[in-house]
């Protein structure tokens, strides 16, 4: 018996984080039961809800790795934010970012030096919001501990790696009525912004498809012996083969198309092509160096993943994922409708009204001070200037921060983060049993159908917060 075979049968009864007899009456062809809960009674609507305002928002920052050193640096440009906490695992990432605030007026506690410091933290009387950067695992647990102690969270993506966790995001933030927000960048970028508002303004007709994408060459930060912790990310390749990093490529296309507020994804088939590098590399690094030998012989994930979706309302996705090709970075990030087409990858980022062809330069430039939402005329400059992924992090940062101070729902609530982060268990669970159709639990318990579209681009609410 091979080792995909293997891995293929383990996947259909654990990849879901479940056990017990219900799963025995799992077969190929029920995919309305794959073993996971599709939905659920909602105990009280986070979409929509703003919780009570606060005048200083306190932050601990757990993880000051790759990214969590730069949210610490974008967090304190944000006018009205207290840096609080600061807890890694590895006691120099603490110290040399509590190091670069020594000349400002935030005074942190430091956590670190066990495996569980974090829940000090999350456990702190002077946070407000926890703001999570570390390992995929540790995600789901961490930001459950931190909203059953009272705090708000905003979690790196994915959120949640089974459809258990995903739940447990979504009951947690429902009983205590804490936010917890997936940090989906992308869905701030400048690009993507403006054709959000094309699209409520109707300028596309009614929209059909979309396309979404993460095709970023990362094998040589994988085969870095210092870059992710604990080889974090080289694991979560191995063994496991789907779209394992969805909400990139999803983010934006949601919104569009009203996901959760108007509209929900039905179902999804999803297909893996081989491993054409990641093995090989792996053999070759053991045989130089021991660090690499658990690595040998392992099954990676293909290099490219191909997930498609339906909606409810018979709309289209197609997502892709691509992590070791030697292929130029690309999102794609694709609507189409019944009256036109945006495609902003590969670059320029072009726009079509009709079958003619694709607009002029000057006609673009005519639709980007037309269609230009106000959250990039008020804060794009600045965001810009302090920087993260071209602005796009700190505009993120700071809307949440905007809400927060002034008691606003979020523009992406604990429903986006469950269901952008499930596709890649559910992309693993048809890839593994020959791309078969399985069925995308209704986080909301029903309430997309009346849920108002979330995101306030254009800032009817709020917006008085400073970037200094």
């Amino acid at each position: 018996m091979s080792n995909k075979f293997d891995r293929r049968n383990f996947l259909k009864t654990a990849v879901f984080g479940l056990t017990g007899a219900g799963l025995a009456a799992c077969t190929l062809q029920d995919r309305s039961n794959a073993g996971f809960k599709m939905s659920h009674s909602q105990r009280f609507n986070m979409a929509g809800f703003g919780a009570p305002a606060l005048e200083t928002v306190r932050i601990g920052v757990i993880g000051i790795g790759n990214r969590g050193l730069g949210g610490v640096r974008r967090l304190i440009r944000i006018e009205g934010t207290e840096i609080t906490g600061l807890c890694d695992i590895e006691t120099d990432r603490v110290q040399r970012s509590a190091a670069e605030l020594e000349e400002t007026s935030h005074n942190p506690a430091l956590y670190s030096g066990r495996q569980d410091s974090w829940k000090e933290l999350c456990e702190a009387d002077d946070v407000d919001l926890v703001y999570i950067c570390t390992p995929w695992d540790q995600h789901t647990e961490q930001a459950v501990h931190a909203m059953e102690h009272g705090k708000h969270v905003a979690v790196e993506l994915p959120a949640a790696k089974t459809i258990e966790e995903c739940w447990q995001l979504v009951e947690t933030s429902e009983k205590t009525q804490k936010h917890c927000m997936m940090l989906g960048n992308v869905c701030y970028d400048f690009f993507e912004m403006m054709i959000l508002n094309m699209v409520r303004h109707g300028f596309f007709g009614e929209l059909i498809h979309g396309e979404g994408a993460y095709i970023h060459d990362l094998m040589a930060m994988h085969f870095s012996e210092d870059y992710y912790h604990d080889l974090w990310r080289l694991k979560e390749n191995s063994e496991r083969d789907g779209n394992l990093y969805p909400p990139h490529a999803i983010g934006p296309i949601a919104k569009m198309m009203n996901i959760n507020c108007g509209d929900q994804m039905d179902y999804l088939v999803s297909t893996s092509s081989n491993d054409f590098q990641m093995a090989n590399k792996a053999r070759e690094m053991a045989a130089e160096n021991d660090l690499w030998k658990p690595f040998e012989g392992r099954d990676f994930r293909g290099n490219m993943n191909t997930t498609t979706i339906r909606t409810k309302k018979g709309r289209t996705i197609m997502l892709q994922h691509d992590v070791t090709s030697p292929r130029p970075y690309s999102r794609i990030c694709l609507i189409s409708g019944t009256d036109g087409i945006a495609r902003k990858w590969p670059g320029p980022a072009r726009i079509a009204k009709d079958h003619t062809g694709w607009l002029s330069e000057e006609d673009v430039q005519e639709l980007e001070e037309k269609y230009t939402p106000e959250i990039t005329r008020r804060v794009g400059d600045m965001a810009r200037e302090v920087g993260g992924h071209g602005g796009m992090d700190t505009i993120m940062d700071w809307r949440l921060i905007d809400c927060l101070r002034n008691g606003l729902p979020l523009d992406m609530n604990v429903y986006d983060a469950a269901l952008w982060s499930a596709i890649a268990p559910l992309s693993e669970w048809s890839v593994a049993n020959r791309s078969t159709s399985v069925d995308v639990p209704d986080f909301t318990g029903g309430a997309w159908e009346t849920n108002e579209p979330g995101m306030d681009i254009n800032l009817e609410s709020g917006g008085t917060t400073q970037i200094i």
